[in-house]
């Protein structure tokens, strides 16, 4: 048989149509905020395409008439949004925050009297950011006698959340954490394995819990000194980001620091909060 004659037998690839995607998008904002615009069509079909062998489905026409006709969406939706979140996290990502923690932020609440810190990671993907925290406040604390701390990581994806409990990390990750911090990672035995784990000390300080930031209130306890929501308003509308932020802050104490990604802002946005750096807020 000619090559000609076998692209011509070769079955065509499944894709999700307009309407459908159209749907889909629809539920995917309304339910996290995040945009879906027609250029990530394709790109939702490949991270979905693993979603319908799991399944069972042949075709997108058929997850969707479940997704759809057969009220498949609730028991659906932590695995939809798992496929269309985007994970992208490093260990010590937009260094500066953690040097403003370490100069100001940490000797100011030492300075306070305080005892304990409480601090939240609300989009803390796969562990790095609420660790870094953790290797930041550890080094202080031993060096300063305290304050002690606890820190919350939340997210959408129960994915990465599973990845955050384990805290296993390929070395490659694990290449911005510094020297004098590298005593909270442990190498694996195997060195072939090429991977690395968050010390047990730190893990304990490490509680993690689905959350998700669209929701009219968030479960998270008592309010919280320090709040690091980074780099995930840039997926919400200004709308979306104006009640994230005001719901943030509401669960931030008088006197407590918000930091954003160095990519956002909260220009227009009216908040209890004033700036005290380049993406660092105080609540006043």
């Amino acid at each position: 048989m000619s090559h000609a004659a076998l692209e011509q037998s070769s079955p065509p690839v499944d894709q999700i149509s307009a309407r459908n995607f159209e749907r889909m998008a629809a539920y995917i904002y309304d339910y996290s905020g995040i945009k879906m615009p027609s250029s990530k069509r394709t790109m939702l079909e490949g991270r979905l395409r693993r979603r319908l062998r799991s399944t069972g489905y042949a075709t997108f026409d058929d997850y969707c008439d479940y997704l759809f006709k057969e009220d498949g969406l609730e028991a659906e939706s932590v695995f939809l949004i798992d496929a269309v979140t985007t994970n992208k996290t490093d260990f010590f990502r937009e260094p500066r925050h953690f040097d403003y923690m370490t100069s100001h932020v940490l000797p100011e609440f030492k300075a306070a009297g305080m005892r304990r810190i409480r601090a939240w990671s609300a989009a803390c993907s796969m562990g790095a950011e609420p660790y870094t925290m953790a290797m930041v406040m550890q080094k202080f604390a031993d060096e300063q006698g305290g304050p002690d701390y606890q820190i919350l990581g939340t997210d959408l994806s129960t994915d990465v959340l599973e990845t955050a409990l384990r805290g296993v990390y390929p070395n490659e990750m694990l290449t911005p954490v510094p020297a004098e911090m590298r005593r909270w990672v442990m190498t694996a035995r195997d060195s072939g394995r090429r991977e690395g784990r968050i010390h047990p000390s730190l893990r304990a300080k490490l509680s993690l819990a689905r959350v998700n930031l669209m929701d009219e209130t968030y479960s998270v306890g008592d309010p919280f000194d320090m709040i690091m929501c980074r780099n995930v308003m840039i997926y919400f509308d200004k709308q979306t980001q104006a009640k994230v932020l005001k719901r943030l802050c509401d669960r931030l104490k008088r006197g407590g620091y918000l930091f954003i990604g160095h990519s956002e802002s909260i220009t227009g946005i009216e908040l209890p909060l004033v700036t005290v750096a380049n993406t660092i807020f105080r609540k006043t």
